[in-house]
Parts: C-alpha cells; sequence; structure tokens
C-alpha cells in the first residue's frame, strides 16, 4: 500500500505523543509477552561474532527476537550490548555470523579486512529501511527542522514523491505539534530531541526498533519522558530490542531479559527469572548492586 509522507504523518499517532509530555498512567508492569514459536520471528542472530583487531567483542551471540517481544539488553560496560545491536544493520561489520530480519537473511560476504559486507547494497537498504535505530545521542539533523528530520527517510528512503512539508503543515497546524514542528533540534530540550528521534525511526514504519541506551545522554529529570514513548510502544506490542540501564523499566516492560558479559550470553530469561532467580554468579553480583528502585 502506497503512503505519502501527509498520510503517514497523520495517521500515526506515534508522531503526534512524541511531541507532548506523556506521563505514566499506572506504575503497574504492562502485559508480558510470552514466548510463544507461533508468533513470526522479526529478527533472528546466529552466532555473531566482531572483533576490533585483537580485541574479541562479541563471542557468538545468539538471539531471536518475535514479533511482540521488548528485549531488554542488560550487561556491564564494555561486555558488547551497543555493538551487538549496531552489528544488526551493518553500522559495525560481524566478522562471522547470520542476521535474518523476519525471514530474510541479510546477504553478507568476506570483505579484504575480515568483517563481512552486505553482497547486495540495495537489499541492505531495504532491510535498514525494516529496523529503525535509535541511538543515545539523538543523531538528529541539526540543519533541519523537526518535520523535516521526521519525514526524510519516508521521501529519501521510501521514495515519496508528494510535497509532505505543504500538505502536513496544513494537518499539523491544528495540533499540539504546531508550536514544535518548524524549530530546530538546538531549540528542544534532550528529551524532546530523543522523542524526535523515536518519531523519526517510527516513520519508516519499522518491524523492529533498536534502542542504544537511549536515556544515557538525558538529565534525570527528563528520562522519565522518553521511558513513557518506550512504555506505550512495547503495550502496542511493536518489537523492540534496547539496552539500557535502566533495571526498573527493563524488569516492567520487558518479554525477555538478556544479560551479556564479556561478549557471550551470561543469562537469558523472563524478568522473574534474570532479576530474581539467574544462575549466573557473575549475574547474581550485578543484579544485587543494580536492583531496580
Amino acid at each position: 500500500m502506497h503512503l505519502d509522507a501527509c498520510t503517514i504523518y497523520r495517521y500515526s499517532s506515534y508522531f503526534i505523543r512524541v511531541f507532548t509530555h506523556i506521563y505514566w498512567k499506572s506504575a503497574e508492569p504492562c502485559l508480558i509477552l510470552q514466548k510463544n514459536p507461533t508468533r513470526p520471528i522479526a529478527l533472528d542472530l546466529q552466532d555473531i561474532h566482531k572483533s576490533y583487531g585483537s580485541l574479541e567483542v562479541l563471542k557468538g551471540v545468539s538471539l531471536t527476537a518475535y514479533d511482540g517481544d521488548v528485549i531488554s539488553i542488560l550487561g556491564s560496560s564494555g561486555s558488547g550490548k551497543s555493538t551487538l545491536l549496531r552489528c544488526i544493520n551493518l553500522l559495525e561489520n560481524p566478522n562471522h555470523g547470520r542476521i535474518l530480519i523476519g525471514n530474510e537473511e541479510l546477504m553478507l560476504k568476506p570483505a579484504k579486512s575480515g568483517e563481512l559486507q552486505a553482497a547486495d547494497v540495495k537489499q541492505l537498504e531495504s532491510l535498514r529501511a525494516r529496523v529503525g535505530f535509535v541511538f543515545q545521542n539523538f543523531n538528529l539533523w541539526p540543519h533541519k527542522t523537526i518535520l523535516q528530520n521526521i519525514i526524510e527517510g519516508p521521501t529519501q528512503v521510501l521514495k515519496i514523491k508528494k510535497r509532505p512539508s505543504d500538505r502536513c503543515r496544513k494537518i499539523a497546524r491544528s495540533r499540539p505539534t504546531s508550536k514544535k514542528k518548524d524549530a530546530y533540534p538546538a531549540n528542544l530540550s534532550g528529551g524532546q530531541r530523543q522523542r524526535v528521534a523515536i518519531a523519526r525511526a517510527l516513520a519508516m514504519q519499522p518491524q523492529v526498533l533498536l534502542f542504544d541506551e537511549p536515556t544515557s545522554a538525558l538529565d534525570p529529570e527528563l528520562v522519565n519522558e522518553v521511558l513513557a514513548v518506550m512504555r506505550e510502544l512495547a503495550e502496542e506490542g511493536r518489537t523492540m530490542l534496547i539496552v539500557t540501564h535502566e533495571m526498573r523499566f527493563a524488569r516492567e516492560v520487558s518479554s525477555k531479559v538478556v544479560f551479556l558479559h564479556q561478549g557471550v550470553v551470561e543469562e537469558i530469561g523472563t524478568p522473574e527469572q534474570v532479576f530474581d532467580n539467574p544462575t549466573s554468579e557473575r549475574v547474581k553480583d550485578f543484579m544485587a548492586s543494580h536492583r531496580p528502585t
């Protein structure tokens, strides 16, 4: 189905929420989706290895996310969490392994460096459009307005040929976004910029959303507003992989928790299993010093 940028902007309620203050209406955990093989696989990582010179950062990580899974990836700094996320859409090139988005495998070939690179650039671009990435430092274009940041992907990657700015401006005029859509990132708070980054990722209608420590660059008072957006996305059934140090959030929202240690999966299970009854001594020590408050 063809969607012009105006239709995307009009009918995706996500674009409106990210610019307005969203508060948690309840401290109750959202519904946990149990692992169910009958649900389609959204993302499958098989035996991912990544090295920087002689330093092996990922040592054979395998992970499967089903549609609607919210997977929090925990671990100490340097355990390979962010590197794993960046390998999924080849922001970092793995040295070994297989990556499948849905039922489509990303075709890889060896490079002279010893890393794997995309064998088909067009396929890589297509798969990247299906995997949204939210960076810890926002990565917004500073010279573009909020609206321009959001619609850049649909217009440039999805090749929407309408003139979205004029048409969307008319729709947005009566919305709460009207005072912000023409602002530039420098005029926004960190929390607002991160919400714009989430909206930009959602504009591509991705199959999977990746969050790389999305609150780590925020002042403490701004963290909750971004977590609230992510919580709503989880409740709506979005498939998400989240690298985070927000322990309470991970416990309440995740369907699955993965603990990485020195480049390997040290523990994996439900939040109750990993937080309350880990089998690994390393995870027990970590949880003892990072109890959710």
